[in-house]
């Protein structure tokens, strides 16, 4: 009895440390990869494939070693060493690759190092879960599956219980370091309560208890020297990212890693790897071109309102936009600020004009999330401004989609004025750069009535519904910038006849309204420039004339994020002189090839149904049953992609909350695997599974017709409620599957461990390929609804599989109980 709580802790705790390794090296490695969430697919992709292998792995030793408790310990010794090895090398992972600082790794350079760095952590753990499957099974003398459902399930529920104690305790007391050798420690600890059991002689295994003391002792007393560790692999890190700059701080929040870093009197400040804003420093007196930017931002938006009392400005305050805002005669200006962290790790390096104008009393400071801010406040302004960084990540691009633009327009009083900047090219060279600011003109021209850009480095956007508003004409601009006495030390109204050329604005505004109006437009780039343009007026009279956008490719949203994937595609094309495998290449992809994919599946059941000679209906059994736990992991892990990146979408904490909602999933999957292994009588009956294949077909659908209109929901806790509940049904179906197919095919097989090995790697390499598919080829180009679909298919394909092959079940399994109970007679 008293093995009992033992091997439950074992694999509980294998669980939990599964889930505080993952959920740890996606943050690390997200902060190498600039917060590129299409690498979330590919390091969710390489933990799934070497889990699996780990697994097969783990299968053929648990049928050859006579003594399966001595390899879990050494596998969580391994761990305890691996994993903070593995963290340490994340962080040095930019310096094995000649890239420029700031530059972005390729897709091939972060599918290779996530492949290489994920495997030995993943194969240990992979491994432990078929040897305790095995030592349960051993526990509770059966020769059926019932070993590895317990342990399928131990193991969900261990998941559920690491993402809770990661998210809302390690997250804020521990460092990764710490977080990573604790839970290994502990698993140790629960791996020698196992081993403390009698082996098959009857010797004791490790007889004394004071080990478990030793280990959690040696865990803590490492403390110290993991947290020194932790520093100096920070400071690795940013000689990787940045050798140019000197770190000056790092500050951890619930929105990423924020880095302070100086060159000589100039402040950057970065949040997970990724620059947010530079500022001179509090010793610069007069502020020079690190605020030009910022300064010529505030001004050109300023005077594009005629008489602008109330702003709201989402971002930007800090790196000087508040202040010459403030030399406008403006009654109050709501400045919103995601994090709070970032405020306080800034005041003390910000220009003193800066620090005065968060004084100020016109200014009300909001620490909060600008796109909830939106959603949810009732107050109406002249002007909306956004300074927020260009959508190099899905969380960033949020601000730039046509839900919030939307959103935005109705706080706008009727003859209000909303406006963003991006960065952009002189003419708008290059296809990339030209498809991202189309996209956001064409966004943003959807809604409002009367829309201008701007700009040379930066691209302005100008917007409103009042026709004599918004202006690009220097004279009229510098007119009212006079007219307000506006005087600035840093700006003169000279500075708009600069800014905005004629010529130049003919050019950019033709180029906006022109692109993304023909089929394979996002591939070709826009058409050559005529020598004459027309003036904007010319120009807006004409426009209406023009072929219809082609919106799949050219307005950007939430549930269809290409902005944000033109942005990647421009940074790499800006960075990397020649990468592997171009982003680009990504956009030639077609929605509608899934469908001819989906029918070389039912090909190859049809054929192995006709094939009856010989072992041809044991061989039909056997790929639908492979097949379904395959589609399985595919179908799961792209819906999962697709709840993630809605959550984002319109949460925007996903770096907070990925444990939590990895907990949520993985709850689901253990009450399903749980009611499964409990209440299903007779697990090998594939027509359950076609019903299992059907209800998760049925679920993609609801999911793809529920998340576009989650967006309008104003309240944080009813969309967290709605997700979590469409997470954690998406986890339950997963769940349920599990223990049918190990059933199935152990009722071919006749082999525990290895069908056990086999049925968990097949599901984990149809999640990675799920994970891959859904996160970098098919939600940034196609949307997240095509993720759902791209499920619903995948299942209903497994169920119409298990339909064809249905018929030659009871011959197959007839066949090999008469094989096996033949052996057994011979032996």
């Amino acid at each position: 009895m008293r093995k009992v709580p033992s091997h439950g802790l074992a694999v509980l705790m294998l669980g939990a440390v599964s889930q505080v390794g993952q959920v740890i090296l996606l943050r690390e490695f997200l902060v190498v990869f600039h917060g590129n969430e299409l690498s979330i697919g590919l390091i969710l992709a390489a933990w799934l494939v070497w889990v699996g292998v780990g697994s097969h792995l783990g299968a053929l030793l648990a049928e050859r070693v006579e003594r399966p408790r001595l390899l879990l310990v050494l596998g969580s010794v391994g761990l305890v060493w691996v994993l903070p090895i593995t963290v340490v090398l994340v962080r040095r992972l930019r310096g094995f690759f000649d890239i420029f600082p700031g530059a972005y790794l390729s897709l091939a350079d972060m599918a290779l190092s996530c492949f290489l760095l994920a495997a030995p952590a993943c194969l240990l753990l992979g491994a432990q879960f078929v040897l305790l499957s095995r030592v349960w099974r051993e526990r509770d003398r059966a020769e059926d599956s019932s070993g590895a459902e317990k342990t399928y399930i131990g193991e969900a529920a261990g998941t559920v219980l690491g993402g809770l104690l990661y998210t809302f305790v390690m997250v804020h007391t521990l460092g990764s370091l710490q977080s990573v050798v604790l839970a290994a420690a502990l698993m140790l600890m629960a791996v020698f309560l196992v081993a403390r059991g009698r082996n098959r002689q009857g010797r004791a295994s490790f007889p004394s208890a004071l080990v478990l003391v030793g280990i959690l002792t040696v865990a803590l007393w490492s403390f110290p020297a993991l947290e020194r560790a932790e520093d100096w692999a920070y400071r690795v890190q940013w000689e990787s990212f940045s050798p140019q700059h000197q770190l000056v701080q790092t500050h951890h929040s619930k929105h990423g890693i924020i880095s302070v870093a100086q060159r000589e009197d100039q402040y950057s400040f970065f949040q997970s790897g990724h620059l947010v804003f530079t500022a001179a420093g509090p010793e610069t007196a007069v502020p020079g071109m690190e605020e030009q930017e910022a300064v010529d931002f505030a001004h050109l938006a300023m005077v594009q309102h005629r008489s602008p009392g109330r702003i709201l400005l989402i971002g930007g305050g800090l790196r000087g936009v508040l202040n010459e805002i403030l030399e406008h005669p403006v009654k109050r200006v709501d400045y919103v600020e995601l994090d709070e962290v970032l405020t306080e790790a800034a005041r003390p390096y910000v220009s003193m004009r800066t620090q005065e104008a968060l004084a100020d009393p016109r200014v009300r400071l909001i620490h909060a999330d600008g796109r909830l801010f939106v959603k949810t406040t009732r107050q109406a302004y002249d002007m909306i401004i956004v300074d927020h960084p260009d959508p190099f990540t899905a969380e960033a691009n949020r601000y730039y989609t046509q839900e919030f633009f939307r959103e935005a327009q109705d706080l706008l009083r009727p003859d209000g004025v909303f406006v963003t900047s991006v960065g952009s090219t002189p003419n708008l060279r290059g296809t990339a750069i030209a498809n991202r600011n189309t996209t956001l003109y064409h966004t943003v021209n959807s809604l409002f009535s009367h829309v201008l850009v701007a700009g040379d480095r930066s691209m302005f956007f100008f917007a409103s519904d009042e026709p004599e508003q918004i202006s690009v004409d220097a004279a009229v601009l510098s007119g009212r910038y006079v007219d307000r006495g506006v005087t600035s030390a840093v700006f003169s109204p000279a500075r708009y006849h600069t800014l905005l050329e004629e010529t130049q604005l003919q050019r950019v505004n033709w180029v906006v309204r022109h692109h993304g109006r023909t089929a394979g437009a996002h591939l070709q780039g826009p058409g050559a420039l005529p020598p004459f343009p027309g003036t904007l007026g010319e120009q807006a009279e004409r426009e209406a004339d023009l072929l219809a956008v082609e919106e799949h490719y050219f307005i950007n949203s939430d549930v269809r994020p290409i902005g944000y994937f033109y942005t990647l595609v421009f940074w790499e094309d800006l960075t990397r002189d020649d990468p592997v495998f171009s982003l680009q290449h990504l956009l030639r992809v077609e929605p509608g090839w899934i469908l001819p994919i989906a029918f070389i599946p039912l090909l190859v059941a049809l054929g192995l149904r006709w094939a009856r000679k010989g072992d041809g209906r044991r061989r039909a059994a056997n790929f639908a049953i492979l097949f379904t736990v395959f589609t399985t992991g595919l179908s799961t892990m792209s819906l999962q992609v697709a709840l993630l990146l809605s959550f984002q979408s319109i949460y925007g904490f996903v770096y907070e909350m990925a444990g939590l909602i990895t907990a949520i999933f993985m709850g689901g999957l253990a009450l399903g695997a749980y009611g499964s292994h409990r209440y299903v009588a007779d697990k090998t009956n594939l027509r359950t599974l076609a019903i299992v294949q059907a209800f998760m077909a049925l679920l993609a659908v609801v999911i793809a017709v529920t998340l576009p209109p989650a967006a309008a929901l104003s309240s944080p806790p009813a969309v967290f409620l709605l997700f979590s509940v469409l997470t954690f049904g998406a986890g339950m179906a997963n769940g349920i599957d599990f223990p049918l197919a190990v059933a199935c095919y152990l009722a071919l097989h006749r082999r525990v461990e290895r069908s056990t090995g086999t049925i968990y790697g097949v599901e984990l390499f149809g999640a990675c390929v799920g994970a891959i598919g859904a996160s970098v080829a098919v939600a940034p180009i196609h949307g997240i609804v095509a993720c759902c679909l791209l499920a619903g298919i995948a299942s209903g394909t497994a169920c119409v599989v298990i339909l064809i092959s249905g018929g030659d079940w009871h011959h197959a399994r007839q066949r090999n109980d008469e094989g096996h109970h033949g052996q057994a007679n011979v032996s």
